[in-house]
């Protein structure tokens, strides 16, 4: 799914090698947070198809959004000491 482009997922699924179920769940979490639309179409032997494209994004990064953003991530766990 390029820019401005759009795909079905069972077509999706084989070109990035995972499972279309996988593949529809996440999609359904990217449509639920309005980064990718999803449209039912049926194909010309009567298949519903599921197509999705990226959703329009207008992004514009502050300080202040960047600084709130860097303070929600978990620091890195601290590899145990290895024994000699």
């Amino acid at each position: 799914m390029g820019q401005g482009g759009r795909d079905y997922v069972s077509h999706l699924a084989r070109e990035i090698g995972v499972s279309r179920p996988l593949l529809h769940l996440h999609l359904q979490k990217l449509e639920a947070a309005g980064l990718v639309v999803g449209s039912l179409e049926l194909s010309a032997d009567g298949k519903a198809m599921k197509y999705f494209e990226l959703a329009p994004l207008d992004l514009h990064l502050t300080p202040d959004l960047v600084a709130d953003a860097a303070a929600t991530l978990t620091p890195p766990a601290h590899a145990a000491p290895e024994d000699d």
